[in-house]
């Protein structure tokens, strides 16, 4: 724990029926040393900071006026939880964020009921509070519901199709936006206060209710009339109109760092009785009140850890290049021969590599916000054209656009070439962020073109083969981290399409890897010969069109055939298992065996242990292959000199 000298008050509020019993006027106090507290836990395990800072007071102020956990508080994406986390029963495990066993980084249904709803990825929040509010009402409950969006949440459609469905409704629904970015905002100050606190008061609002009834009574032509002046007036001192439109009474902008403006915004809205879904427009500064974060580009978005009086992060140097550099860098290189070479990615420039590409090839690169599916479609009609478009975008974030990917890529066999990072374990980031499922789901439309690089250097050459392949969609895979070190290519050389390749012969066990388990199923290897067993191993490549010479042969010639990849049942071993039952290979007695992800969301925890859990390692491929070949008492014995 830190010098509890620093947080006085904060140290005698351990839930939210604590801070609701505080003064309003200590709560300035209470959030400095809560910004303090952030600060000083993120220091210590990394993880998501700025985000949080910029909404210290806002969830001082939520948690004060509302009683949560009974009223439902609905984080977007979950990277600004972190102080809310501290107030709700949970600081004493805060300094375990996104570690072993830990609080995850993101907000989770299993981990507290002052999280009602789980989130990691964009733009649910209203959505979700919809529906909480719709159950609510159906239920005969009384409760308040506020979900809290922040700005860069609002550049994907699914708020706009959420507002637009819930202001159409008359369940009463608070969305706070959390803008800290936004150009619609006008300067925030004293006047801006006070006009939103006069149409938040009940007064205004009961005025406002009086004539819409009033207008009704007259000629539809008036009616339309008064509710469009009225409608000019609030959104030339507001600029709210574009959420009045989708049927939201807005309130602000206000200074969401001021609790003197917040509390009584808050409270009018929170006492509100006429129903109906309300937004309050907050403006707030990411890293607000520690200043390198406050000075960093990405105001301190994603830390590890670091020196809080420096701000300096704690940034091991890396052995190899990160596979997302290595690709940046080849797409780079592809791109100065081809000028029809286009990158699109969705709000993840610098996650991608493409903030690389963009500052090469600025008119070339396109960051299309948080809208994935927009992003694919987009993506489409660049290749329809003629263009050849890349789209960055993770494993598991390409899954919000799936339908996009069947009806406007794979049916018009047009050429996108899909690369995504974050293929398998994601390390902290856990079960949101783990790309399990991107060769089953791709795997199964007709047409697409499938690779996984199993090190840096194939990256470098898929990368080049995807830039030349025309005949249709492709889907490139590969980690998060550090490649595994080893000489690089001066440039690409596009592969054979659907061929892979033999690194180690034998004749007895078969090890088929689809990925970056390679080396693992090297080194597994040389421990099945130290048992005294002859082992080949081999780099699919391609899980689709699948090299069926190779699986072929190797389901000849060998007793064992063992698939290995980072992925889920449906993927690579279900491929070739297709074709070697159709091939009647099971009929002469061939032993195959899929390893791959365990059917399970599996926690946050070190890579390598997220490996160890799931048998993707080499003593584990070692295990699977003695087991099949019937030496289970091999499997606790050393192997041979």
């Amino acid at each position: 724990m830190p010098d509890q000298s620093k947080t006085p008050l904060l140290d005698t509020v351990h839930s939210p029926a604590d801070l609701r019993k505080l003064e309003v006027s200590q709560l300035r106090q209470l959030a400095d040393e809560l910004r303090t507290e952030t600060i000083d836990a993120v220091s210590k395990t990394g993880g998501h900071l700025g985000a949080g800072l910029g909404v210290v007071e806002l969830t001082v102020a939520i948690h004060y006026l509302f009683n949560t956990p009974d009223d439902k508080l609905i984080w977007d994406v979950g990277h600004q939880c972190y102080p809310h986390k501290i107030l709700t029963e949970r600081r004493e495990r805060i300094r375990t964020l996104r570690q072993t066993d830990g609080l995850s980084g993101f907000t989770k249904r299993s981990e507290s009921i002052y999280d009602p709803f789980g989130a990691a990825h964009s733009s649910t929040s209203i959505s979700s509070s919809l529906g909480f509010a719709v159950s609510r009402d159906l239920q005969g409950g009384n409760n308040h519901v506020v979900a809290v969006i922040g700005d860069g949440a609002m550049s994907a459609g699914m708020a706009y199709e959420a507002m637009n469905n819930a202001g159409a409704m008359d369940s009463k629904l608070i969305v706070i936006l959390n803008d800290n970015d936004m150009s619609i905002a006008p300067p925030v100050g004293a006047l801006s206060a006070y006009l939103s606190r006069l149409v938040s008061s009940k007064p205004y609002r009961s005025i406002r209710h009086l004539s819409h009834l009033v207008a009704k009574r007259f000629p539809r032509s008036i009616e339309v009339a008064v509710k469009r002046a009225e409608e000019y007036a609030r959104g030339f001192v507001t600029g709210g109109t574009m959420f009045e439109e989708l049927g939201f009474y807005y309130v602000g902008p206000i200074d969401g760092h001021n609790l003197d403006h917040l509390i009584p915004v808050l409270k009018n809205v929170r006492d509100d009785k006429d129903g109906g879904p309300i937004l309050i427009h907050a403006v707030t500064q990411k890293g607000k009140g520690y200043q390198p974060a406050e000075n960093s580009e990405d105001k301190y978005h994603g830390v590890s850890r670091f020196d809080i009086v420096t701000g300096a992060q704690d940034k091991p140097t890396p052995n190899a290049p990160s596979y997302t550099k290595v690709f940046a860098q080849s797409l780079i290189k592809e791109a100065r021969k081809d000028e029809k070479i286009v990158a699109i990615t969705a709000a993840m420039p610098s996650g991608t590599g493409l903030d690389l590409f963009q500052k090469e090839f600025p008119n070339r690169c396109f960051d299309v916000g948080i809208a994935e599916q927009h992003g694919v479609t987009f993506a489409a009609g660049l290749a329809a054209d003629g263009m050849k478009p890349f789209a960055a975008i993770y494993s598991t974030f390409l899954q919000r656009a799936y339908d996009q990917v069947v009806h406007d890529v794979a049916i018009q066999k047009l050429p996108v070439r899909f690369a995504m990072d974050r293929a398998g374990y994601v390390g902290a980031d856990g079960q949101t962020h783990c790309g399990a499922f991107d060769i089953a789901y791709l795997g199964c439309l007709p047409g697409f073109m499938l690779m996984a690089a199993a090190d840096e250097a194939e990256l470098v050459h898929m990368v080049a083969t995807q830039a030349a392949y025309d005949e249709g969609p492709s889907g490139l895979r590969y980690p998060r981290g550090e490649g595994v070190g080893i000489d690089m290519p001066e440039e690409g050389i596009p592969l054979a399409i659907g061929k892979g390749r033999i690194l180690r012969e034998g004749n007895t066990v078969a090890l088929l890897s689809y990925g970056t388990r390679l080396a693992e199923c090297l080194k597994a290897a040389d421990e099945l010969a130290a048992h005294g067993y002859s082992t080949t191993v081999a780099d699919a490549r391609f899980a689709k069109p699948l090299d069926t010479d190779l699986v072929r042969r190797l389901a000849k010639e060998h007793e064992v055939l063992i698939t290995v990849e980072e992925g889920s049942v449906g993927g690579f071993g279900s491929f070739v298992m297709q074709f070697l039952a159709h091939e009647g290979a099971f009929d002469s007695g061939l032993k195959i065996r899929p390893l791959i992800m365990p059917d399970a969301f599996l926690e946050q925890n070190k890579p390598d242990m997220q490996y160890e859990i799931s048998g993707l390692n080499s003593a584990q491929i070692v295990a699977q292959a003695l087991l099949t070949l019937g030496q289970e008492d091999a499997i606790t014995q050393p192997a041979r000199a």
